[in-house]
């Protein structure tokens, strides 16, 4: 008969595996972003299933596998579209996404502006700025179309 704190042990020791396969779906993202990935083939590398790595990664980031690529994409995106030197259109293939309006909608929804909007923008905002500081004063916000409420003091 098994001792009930071993279970508790086996428990924890699982979640600590759990997040380890986790880091690495989420570095895997990081590095190839630009690649064909969805959720099957990302689990399929670190041996979960699709619904427990959804359900783990959602758990341990607060967003979906999906939605993590999705910005990953969109910040690259924000990057060339600054640049200035590539279309809409290539930047949206150049960062891995196989859909136009998809991008569109999805960096609307991130960044508060259509991409052609952004890239207009950009071009004179950013102008005499080191990239490394026009990154960070630009980097989208996830879940940015949810309003942001400040608390309130009883």
């Amino acid at each position: 008969m098994c001792h009930p704190s071993w279970g508790r042990a086996l428990t924890a020791a699982q979640r600590l595996k759990d997040l380890a396969r986790l880091r690495r779906v989420r570095d895997r993202i990081d590095r190839e972003y630009a690649q064909p990935l969805n959720v099957e083939a990302l689990a399929l590398g670190v041996h979960m299933s699709a619904g427990h790595l959804s359900r783990q990664f959602r758990l341990a980031y607060g967003e979906s596998p999906y939605s993590y690529l999705m910005t990953r994409r969109i910040e690259r995106a924000m990057a060339l579209l600054r640049r200035g030197d590539l279309s809409v259109t290539e930047v949206c293939f150049t960062v891995g996404c196989s859909s136009l309006g998809t991008f569109s909608t999805r960096f609307t929804e991130l960044v508060g502006m259509p991409p052609s909007a952004y890239q207009r923008r950009a071009a004179g905002a950013a102008a005499g700025m080191p990239p490394c500081v026009a990154k960070q004063v630009t980097r989208p916000v996830r879940n940015q179309e949810a309003p942001v409420t400040e608390p309130q003091l009883a």
